[in-house]
């Protein structure tokens, strides 16, 4: 029997969106007997749904409303409309994520105080650290079945893996394997071993990676505490006399609005749809926006420094055979500001599909060198470069002057690299090129920053109040019944791929909420 909760049952939870916060939070809730109405702009897709069709997936599941951008990115130029490539389906962007799972080194939590100040970056320590956050990973690596921890194996490597391989080891790097993977390499948790099949991005078709869209969610509904509601597009939220929230207005697959009452609402629609819910919740107690006493809702947006190295070689590769990125260097991670910058970056094998080779490898280009590096796209290998960038308070989301289909401001995104983003950028840029070199690479050749990207920061944690939107439990600093539970939440990026930390803080918060719930605190 499928769970309904009342509009007006002010007793439940509301969660906006189902990814990595949203959906890991909701099951973690309706385990611990909470009720909860998740609340999903998307539709729902499984395993059976899937395509191993580039383009056609990417109809399917992309979250492709209006955006607008600003700034001197790439991107903006580019890429207008898609600042970057993020799933509007319940699971999120867990249903398209590659499935690298790795824990922030020590240092990546207290960056300010590790990097000093960094001119024009507005570096801040997290009010966490690596030791409170250690059982949290264990308990997210152990939900999500990461490979090489615990006892659980790594993945086999593919062409791509193993000519990464042969060039890294060439130039000395020791820390090189096929990744810490939320990939099964064997069958866990009711879920079967990757088949190998090489879609990563356009969700597993055998439920090999670890989704919210078939794990959590499934088994938070299977609880009777939790209800999602897919295509349910969330316009507000409001609050009562007293400040506190009280509900959230959403538009139905039809375009009728409904108010959901809540006790308690966490938001977790990714670093664009998350502040821009609180900028469009402005009112006359919270003129600004809710949560947003600090002015930091929307600020400090970053999206790591990346960008890819091909290479073609005189035989074949077939890169896009294999899981997409089981492949990892991560001799560079390191702080060593030696090198020209601060913080560091991994390198990690990736092979696009031809169709997005072709949008994504030089926009609106189709000059000699172009054509000939497509004319080798058996004969390529390839790799992506994933690094810490740097805070700023002007990088970040705004309402635009653009209204969505309900009439709602979408979100502007403005972005501009920091002078450390493009020293780290040219530096794996350079190493990137001299591994595939080193390995007899005819042809090895750097590509700008695409769409596929991690978003992060736009309502950061903060110790004080005045430096950011949430406290160290993702909970606002100016409404104890409102919580952020996504990506955005990240007072400084790291230079891991983002997903197990979201996962082991969603965890945690619902641990915290459920506590505070006990305690009639919130």
């Amino acid at each position: 029997m499928v769970t309904k909760f009342e509009l007006n049952d002010d007793s439940v939870v509301v969660i906006i969106g189902t990814g990595a916060g949203g959906g890991v939070l909701a099951n973690e809730l309706a385990q611990k007997g909470v009720k909860v109405v998740a609340l999903e702009a998307g539709g729902r897709y499984l395993p059976e749904d899937f395509v191993n069709d580039e383009w056609e997936s990417f109809g399917q599941l992309a979250w492709t409303d209006a955006r607008t951008t600003s700034g001197s990115w790439r991107v903006a130029k580019d890429f207008a409309g898609l600042p970057a490539w993020i799933v509007k389906a319940v699971g999120g962007t867990t249903t398209h994520w590659a499935g690298a799972s790795i824990r922030f080194q020590e240092h990546e939590w207290k960056a300010l105080s590790t990097y000093g100040n960094v001119d024009g970056a507005n570096l801040l320590d997290w009010p966490i650290d690596a030791t409170e956050m250690a059982p949290w990973y264990e308990k997210a690596e152990t939900k999500l079945g990461v490979t090489r921890t615990g006892d659980r194996a790594g993945l086999p490597g593919n062409n791509n893996f193993k000519v990464f391989e042969r060039g890294a080891k060439a130039l000395g790097y020791n820390e090189v394997h096929t990744g810490r993977m939320a990939i099964n390499s064997r069958e866990y948790d009711d879920r079967m071993a990757c088949q190998q099949t090489g879609f990563c991005f356009q969700g597993c078709k055998w439920g090999a990676k670890w989704s919210a869209a078939y794990t959590d969610i499934p088994r938070g509904e299977a609880t009777g505490n939790l209800e999602v509601r897919e295509r349910s597009h969330v316009a507000r939220i409001l609050h009562n006399e007293a400040g506190k929230v009280k509900g959230v207005e959403y538009f139905d697959k039809d375009g009728n609005l409904h108010l959901q009452k809540a006790r308690i609402v966490c938001v977790a629609g990714n670093s664009f749809e998350s502040p821009r819910l609180l900028l469009n919740s402005a009112s006359s107690m919270f003129p600004n926006g809710l949560a947003n006493s600090s002015g930091m809702v929307g600020k400090n947006y970053m999206r790591h420094t990346t960008g890819s190295v091909y290479a073609i070689f005189d035989k074949p590769v077939r890169m896009w055979r294999g899981t997409t990125m089981a492949g990892i260097v991560q001799d560079e991670a390191r702080h060593d500001p030696s090198r020209g910058f601060v913080g560091g970056f991994e390198l990690e094998t990736l092979s696009l599909g031809l169709p997005f080779m072709a949008a994504f490898l030089n926009p609106g280009g189709w000059g000699r060198g172009f054509t000939t590096a497509l004319d080798h796209y058996e004969n390529m290998a390839g790799m992506w470069i994933v690094g810490e960038d740097m805070p700023q308070l002007n990088n970040g989301v705004t309402l635009s002057d653009v209204k969505d289909q309900y009439g709602l401001p979408v979100a502007n995104v403005n972005f501009d690299d920091h002078p450390n983003d493009v020293a780290m950028r040219n530096y794996a840029y350079k190493r990137g090129i001299e591994m595939y070199e080193a390995v007899g690479a005819t042809r090895a050749f750097p590509t700008p920053p695409y769409p596929s990207t991690h978003n992060l920061g736009t309502n950061r944690m903060s110790e004080k109040p005045e430096d950011g939107v949430v406290n160290k439990w993702g909970q606002s600093h100016d409404i104890s019944n409102l919580f952020v539970s996504d990506g955005s939440q990240f007072t400084t990026g790291a230079a891991e791929n983002p997903t197990l930390t979201i996962v082991a803080l969603a965890i945690r918060q619902a641990d915290f909420i459920a506590r505070e719930m006990s305690a009639n605190n919130i």
